[in-house]
């Protein structure tokens, strides 16, 4: 599988909302960093986080362009609210190794009627 590929089935378990399909997708100290928030450490890490995305809000990624040069893919995204965003996926090995998404987080809450956090 290439690396288009391997992000193409990783849009598909996202689509599904399937945490445990996607967390294993990850190097086991993989980091994910959505500039919105905190980064996140390790394999384990990721699964809880997609598991709390997941029980949050109904999710779904539209891919409109995906890019790949060597070990990096560039994902770009929509979703059926009329979000959009990218992602930049390293991947070594087969594993994404490091994820670094962009994306309003404020437009994403107001979509998915989530409080907004107060100061």
């Amino acid at each position: 599988m290439n690396n288009k590929d391997i992000i193409k089935k990783w849009v598909a378990l996202f689509n599904e909302g399937n945490s445990d399909g996607i967390s294993n997708m990850y190097h086991e100290y993989a980091i994910n960093h959505q500039v919105a928030t905190e980064p996140v450490n390790g394999k384990a890490m990721i699964k809880k986080m997609f598991q709390s995305e997941f029980a949050s809000a109904d999710m779904h990624c539209i891919i409109e362009n995906i890019f790949e040069d060597g070990d990096w893919v560039i994902l770009e995204w929509k979703d059926p609210l009329g979000l959009r965003g990218c992602g930049f996926f390293n991947i070594v090995d087969g594993k994404i190794k490091f994820q670094r998404g962009y994306w309003d987080k404020l437009s994403f809450l107001r979509a998915h009627k989530i409080p907004l956090p107060t100061e």
